[in-house]
């Protein structure tokens, strides 16, 4: 027998699960200090003594040296988070953390497993039901609780919330709703840039050559997914004459390829690889445009907004008729030498905007870019889903409207419900608790306001403690952000809940004189 929660022995069979349970709550205990207003920054320090300091909880768990399992369970989910709607990570890993303690105390006392899965499965399911009914539609991409969402989100950067707010209503709000366009992944941040949305792309390169032309405008654009180069011969096949000749054939060949993408009047080349050297001559020559060497996502994006097809150098010997298709168009191309970087505006194809977020020193450039995005993700899942009461008073509403149907889940898989109960109240009491007021005073004053005036805005003005509408204090969520991070919470906690033993798996390929399997078939276990 060993002693878990409260004093209380437990027996042996629970171990896997407390020690499950204490590392969520580490992991969760890492993060929770940050969530709200008045919360606070966490610095991460690698090996090397490089530091960042931040308050985004997905880079602090991602950058955690984490060994424990069950730890790593939750960060995956933070992670899916993050990568699903963008913000929320935060509030997710504290609803876990609750799941699992409540879960596992009610277990502690005697409730199975099984029905507090049942239970926690079941109001799960209704607290997402209940915070859809809640949720209120945007107007539109002028209603001004979209800037409130942003600079929430943007932890009240007031100028990262208004080129947030500016690039969505430039792009549209058909193209918010498309699941696969993120408008986070329009946010680029940058030492020494001056806040800036535009219609258009930003390459993280500069030109090929500084002999090339700084700009052009009205130009065909080809986008190769590949390197600018003659087919190669092998080395043996150069030692004959043969090959050598073959090979003067393939530099001819190159020079004809070349010469017929200048005369078709392409102004712009992008590609993924190198550029040889022959190639940089005749380009540069006939004042083309050249950018080398860019990463897979930036020249997908370049293809869609200049409506052009990523070919292969193999595409280059097809007719000049056939070649055309595959062109794209932009208005307008120019390297900005401050930055060092390639913008490409009014493309043909698909509208890109990009917001460029100024930095005034490198250490603070990927934080500046973190906020930025979750400003951006926050922002267009409102769009998308509508949007709640903030400060964890929507989780409070929902607490009240599960508590009170807690009767329709008879047996002991109640207990699981009131697990999820609790979790709901555990966002706002830390909330609270990083404004420095008392979390549970809090909370059910909060949970007694809100049932005495049949609201279910009123939660606490984190400047002075008191009770107050927070929708007239402008502070909402988006809907999805709430229903993902509590969903999310739910499925780590029952797969927490449900592990029942650990045992350490042997490595795929046995070391030398490592143990025999026994004669009865039996495996050893080493621990």
């Amino acid at each position: 027998m060993k002693q878990g929660a409260g004093g209380a022995e437990v027996d042996e069979r629970l171990a896997a699960l407390i020690s499950n349970a204490n590392a969520i709550r580490a992991i969760a205990a890492a993060v929770e200090g940050t969530i709200g207003p008045k919360g606070l920054d966490t610095m991460l320090v690698d090996r090397f003594g490089e530091v960042t300091i931040t308050n985004d909880g997905v880079t602090i768990l991602e950058q955690m040296d984490v060994n424990h399992p069950a730890a790593r369970m939750l960060i995956n989910v933070a992670r899916a988070q993050q990568d699903e709607i963008g913000d929320g990570t935060t509030t997710c890993t504290i609803l876990a953390k609750a799941l699992v303690s409540e879960g596992v105390n009610h277990v502690i006392r005697g409730v199975p497993v099984i029905r507090v899965i049942e239970g926690v499965r079941y109001g799960i399911e209704r607290a997402l039901e209940i915070i859809k009914q809640h949720a209120c539609p945007v107007k539109d991409l002028q209603d001004p609780v979209l800037g409130r969402i942003a600079y929430i989100a943007g932890r009240e950067n007031k100028d990262i919330a208004e080129l947030v707010v500016q690039a969505a209503r430039l792009i549209g709000e058909e193209k918010l709703h498309d699941d696969n366009f993120r408008l986070a992944d329009t946010v680029l941040a940058q030492e020494g840039a001056d806040n800036e949305v535009f219609m258009g792309l930003v390459l993280d390169r500069e030109r090929l050559s500084s002999q090339m032309p700084e700009e052009k405008e009205n130009i065909k654009v080809l986008v190769l997914d590949d390197a600018l180069d003659p087919e190669e011969i092998e080395e043996e096949a150069l030692g004959t004459e043969t090959g050598f000749n073959k090979y003067l054939e393939l530099q001819e060949e190159f020079r004809r390829n070349l010469s017929k993408l200048v005369d078709l009047g392409v102004g712009l080349v992008l590609t993924s690889r190198t550029v040889h050297n022959i190639g940089e001559e005749i380009l540069t020559d006939a004042g083309v445009f050249v950018v080398d060497r860019l990463a897979s996502d930036s020249l997908r994006l370049a293809a869609e907004h200049t409506g052009a097809r990523l070919v292969k150098r193999s595409a280059l010997k097809k007719t000049a008729e056939e070649l055309e298709k595959y062109l794209g168009f932009a208005g307008k191309v120019y390297e900005d030498e401050k930055l060092g970087q390639v913008r490409i505006l009014g493309g043909k194809g698909k509208p890109m905007a990009t917001v460029l977020v100024g930095a005034a020193t490198e250490e603070v450039v990927g934080e500046r870019q973190r906020i930025a995005r979750d400003a951006a993700s926050s922002l267009q899942a409102a769009v998308k889903g509508g949007i709640v009461p903030g400060g964890g008073t929507l989780e409070i509403t929902v607490a009240r409207e599960l508590a009170a149907n807690r009767q329709e889940k008879q047996g002991m898989s109640a207990y699981g419900v009131d697990a999820v109960v609790e979790a709901l109240k555990r966002p706002l009491a830390q909330i609270a608790a990083n404004a420095g007021f008392n979390p549970l005073e809090k909370v059910e004053q909060v949970f007694a306001a809100q049932l005495n005036a049949e609201s279910n805005d009123l939660g606490i003005n984190c400047e002075n403690g008191e009770i107050a509408s927070l929708t007239e204090l402008g502070i909402s969520d988006p809907a999805l952000v709430k229903s993902y991070a509590l969903r999310a919470a739910g499925e780590v906690a029952e797969a927490i809940l449900r592990i029942d033993t650990i045992i350490k798996r042997k490595d795929p390929v046995s070391p030398p004189g490592g143990a025999e399997e026994s004669g009865d078939g039996a495996a050893a276990l080493d621990f």
